[in-house]
């Protein structure tokens, strides 16, 4: 069941130790969970959703910071996260308390600075959420984090290094850390994904 909404929350979503940076930017409904905005960052990135992620936010009510997203018995040293299915986007959000970070990968430990820009009326006609600006393709799946990444740009602009074939074919044959088009972003239903990864489709 769709939730009615008239405003949307516009964001961006910056990989942090990307030089130049990774950036995107994108609109989603008011109504949104953190599930659901995770769904959203994941898309609008291009990370394929394959590890576990977590938002950190400030509580407005208590002062305190929020850890939102899986909640996981591997971590029992540490203190539980809330899941992000049941934490509102609108509830931690706003102009006064804009911004969170997000891990994706606990193991390459891409962390992402989101920050709340402005909140908006709905527009008639648009289909939300809709990613309107970005710079920069999204470093490869698993490549070992900003420094493997850095080390995976110096292989493949060098014909001449010893792994540069073997590096383009594990990366798919070619990649342009240059290229991204918001108009190619392709948002997947965060309900879907949620019964896809916790019901077994």
């Amino acid at each position: 069941m769709k939730r009615k909404y008239s405003r949307v929350y516009q964001f961006k979503i910056t990989l942090k130790g990307t030089k130049p940076p990774v950036w995107r930017k994108i609109l989603v409904p008011e109504t949104y969970t953190f599930w659901d905005l995770h769904v959203a960052i994941q898309d609008a990135m291009g990370w394929l959703d394959y590890h576990l992620h977590e938002f950190t936010i400030m509580n407005p009510l208590t002062g305190l910071v929020d850890r939102i997203g899986i909640p996981d018995e591997d971590f029992l040293d540490q203190e539980e996260a809330y899941p992000g299915w049941t934490k509102k986007v609108a509830d931690h959000f706003s102009p006064q308390n804009p911004r969170a970070d997000y891990c994706y990968d606990f193991g390459d430990d891409w962390q992402h600075a989101v920050k709340l820009e402005k909140i908006m009326p709905r527009e008639a006609g648009v289909r939300y959420p809709i990613c309107v600006g970005g710079k920069r393709a999204c470093p490869p799946e698993d490549c070992g984090g900003t420094l493997g990444y850095e080390e995976f740009l110096t292989i493949i602009k060098d014909p001449s290094h010893e792994e540069y074939e073997s590096t383009l074919e594990w990366a798919g044959g070619a990649f342009d850390p240059e290229r991204f088009d918001p108009a190619g972003v392709l948002f997947a239903d965060p309900q879907k994904r949620w019964k896809m990864a916790f019901r077994d489709g």
